[in-house]
């Protein structure tokens, strides 16, 4: 019997980087919101965002704000894990379930412990009720786009898919600052905590390994792109 291999240091890194360090930063700001500390620079930087924000700016946060709702991201939460199942892809299917799945109830959790207040700055454009932190649009933002960027890791579509969900993501957490729904620890809590979670998921169900199993072809000609490896 063959021992198992030893883990790539690249694999080491990424887990250090995708999963040790977000959830760090997560922790930070959790444990101050817990013992009731106040982020100065917030309400700064929020008045600074609404004295800049535009008309078009802020229309395309009302639609960033619809589309990352509960039906549409509900839809497509759905969606993902059911195709894939369909298509015989039973292990991406149950990643991007537990993945796009958890994030919801994680976030759901955290916001029922921390209980925290929404910003009251200025009066708002859309209607948000519920406690603020963590801000689930930005977390399902992160989520789901680290679950396609997992499922397009090894086709010619990762760089695109990678690109896009960084700018994707980036808007998301920057349009609840704009709408003042959001304080700005609690995007950045939210789309860090979507990030680690879908990762270090990926992790734990097989990562690289479990991925190459089910989506090799009898030539298995992608082999050499693993999940966060890039091929010299």
């Amino acid at each position: 019997m063959s021992s198992p291999r030893p883990p790539h240091p690249f694999h080491l890194l990424s887990l250090l980087l995708l999963v040790v360090v977000p959830l760090f930063i997560v922790g930070e700001i959790a444990e101050d919101l817990f013992e009731k500390q106040r982020f100065v620079f917030e309400t700064p930087l929020m008045q600074m965002v609404h004295a800049h924000t535009t008309p078009a700016l802020l229309h395309f946060s009302v639609f960033l704000h619809h589309l990352g709702g509960p039906v549409v991201m509900g839809s497509v939460f759905v969606l993902i894990p059911v195709t894939l199942w369909l298509l015989r892809q039973h292990y991406l299917a149950l990643f991007s379930l537990v993945g796009l799945g958890g994030a919801v109830v994680l976030n759901g959790l955290m916001k029922v412990f921390f209980h925290r207040a929404r910003p009251e700055l200025w009066p708002r454009v859309v209607v948000e009720n519920g406690p603020s932190f963590p801000s689930g649009h930005s977390m399902f933002a992160a989520a789901l786009m680290t679950v396609l960027t997992v499922l397009a890791w090894r086709t010619p579509w990762r760089w695109p898919v990678l690109v896009f969900g960084v700018l994707y993501t980036l808007s998301m957490c920057f349009s609840r600052l704009v709408l003042g729904v959001h304080y700005p620890t609690d995007v950045l809590a939210g789309a860090l905590a979507g990030l680690a979670w879908v990762y270090g998921v990926y992790r734990l169900i097989g990562g690289r390994e479990g991925y190459r199993a089910a989506t090799a072809p009898p030539t298995d000609r992608f082999t050499e792109y693993p999940v966060g490896h890039d091929v010299r």
